[in-house]
C-alpha cells in the first residue's frame, strides 16, 4: 500500500531525481515554458512552487535557500528580479500544467508547464482585451449588451443624418 507516499520517484534514484528537478527548474526559469511528460511536469510543479514563494521576499536568507536547490546564480537572479516581483500578490499557483496529447514514439502523455503570469495570451497584457491572435476584433454569436447596442444605434443615426445633407 502507498499510504503517505506523496513523492513520484519517476523510476530514478534520489540523486538522479534531484538533478532532474534542478535541470528542469533551470530550464523553466530561463524559458518560462517547457514541454515534458505529464508525470515530470507534476513533480516539477511540486518542486518549483516553494522556490517561487521564497522569491517573493528578496532577502539574503531566501536567496541562499533557493541557491541551495538550484546551484545557479543566473537562475536565482532571474527568479528574484523578474519572476518574484510579478507574482508577489498571487497567493500560490504560480505555474500551470496543460496536457498536450501523447508522444508519437512511445505514447507517453505530454504536457506543457509554464509560469502563469508570463503568458500574454491568458493575462491579456500583450494585446487589447477582446482581440484574437491577428489583432482583429473577436466575433461572437451572442447578442450585444444594451449599452453597446444603444451606442451602435447612435452612431448609425449620426451617420444617417450627415448623408442626407
Amino acid at each position: 500500500m502507498r499510504h503517505g507516499k506523496k513523492i513520484n520517484h519517476l523510476g530514478r534514484t534520489s540523486a538522479h531525481r534531484k538533478a532532474l528537478m534542478k535541470n528542469m527548474s533551470l530550464a523553466l526559469i530561463q524559458h518560462k515554458r517547457i514541454f515534458t511528460t505529464l508525470a515530470k511536469a507534476k513533480a516539477l510543479r511540486r518542486f518549483i512552487e516553494p522556490l517561487v514563494t521564497k522569491s517573493k521576499t528578496n532577502t539574503t536568507h531566501s536567496r541562499r535557500v533557493v541557491f541551495g536547490y538550484l546551484q545557479n546564480k543566473d537562475a536565482v537572479k532571474e527568479l528574484f528580479e523578474t519572476i518574484g516581483p510579478k507574482v508577489v500578490n498571487r497567493p500560490g499557483g504560480y505555474v500551470r500544467v496543460i496536457r498536450t496529447g501523447f508522444r508519437q514514439s512511445d505514447a507517453a502523455e505530454m504536457a506543457m508547464i509554464e509560469f502563469v503570469d508570463f503568458n500574454e495570451i491568458y493575462t491579456g497584457s500583450g494585446k487589447a482585451a477582446g482581440t484574437d491572435v491577428q489583432g482583429k476584433r473577436k466575433r461572437t454569436r451572442r447578442g450585444r449588451s444594451r449599452k453597446s447596442a444603444e451606442a451602435a444605434a447612435a452612431t448609425q443615426v449620426v451617420k444617417g443624418s450627415s448623408e442626407e445633407e
